[in-house]
């Protein structure tokens, strides 16, 4: 059973009785709250320079995680999203699309102009589900095991350029940034060539 990127009510659910399945989510998010000091949360490679690169209207997290644990650890590293969306904000966890899709409402862009960046197959499979353009990040699993229009292994092996027209997301090359290869039916969403563009980190 996949557990990584889905949410905790929900792994809870497939564990004790159904009836103790709310005091149990109330005791893991306790105790991973608690732990946000000691756990050694840290921003993973190209984070910062990819988040300060995009203006704040144009990307949401979109997290498995309830609200005040994914505010706890965000603040833990200096990330404050305008927009996002939780587990308490959802009746279906990815991997069915609504996480992602309401995400895309909250920024308001057409899903089908978003790119989904996402570390877990429950992610990126609720990203193709809302019809959105998906970047695998191979950092909690093999490149092997992540299906996406792109893969890359962390937000480093990319750049993203804010202009009046969208948000135009490159890889970088050894000579510098180039543009991502991509089948001509996802060159509008990964290249953010259109008026407004969503990105969704989650």
């Amino acid at each position: 059973m996949e557990l990584h990127g889905r949410p905790a009510v929900e792994m809870a659910a497939d564990l004790p009785p159904a009836r103790l399945v709310p005091e149990a989510v109330a005791r893991v998010e306790q105790l991973e709250v608690e732990d946000v000091p000691d756990a050694g949360v840290r921003l993973l490679p190209g984070t910062r320079t990819f988040l300060d690169s995009l203006p704040a209207d144009r990307w949401a997290v979109v997290t498995s995680a309830t609200r005040r644990l994914a505010e706890a650890r965000l603040d833990a590293v200096g990330i404050l999203p305008e927009t996002f969306a939780a587990a308490d904000d959802i009746t279906r966890g990815k991997p069915d699309p609504e996480p992602h899709l309401l995400a895309a409402r909250r920024l308001g862009v057409d899903p089908a102009r978003c790119v989904v960046f996402e570390d877990a197959p429950a992610g990126l499979q609720a990203g193709r589900a809302a019809g959105m353009t998906t970047v695998a990040l191979a950092t909690t699993h093999q490149a092997a095991e992540l299906r996406a229009d792109l893969v890359v292994g962390d937000l480093s092996a990319l750049s993203a350029l804010a202009t009046g027209e969208g948000v135009e997301i490159s890889v970088r090359g050894r000579a510098g940034p180039r543009r991502c290869p991509q089948p001509s039916s996802m060159r509008t969403a990964v290249t953010g060539r259109h008026r407004r563009s969503g990105l969704l980190l989650a």
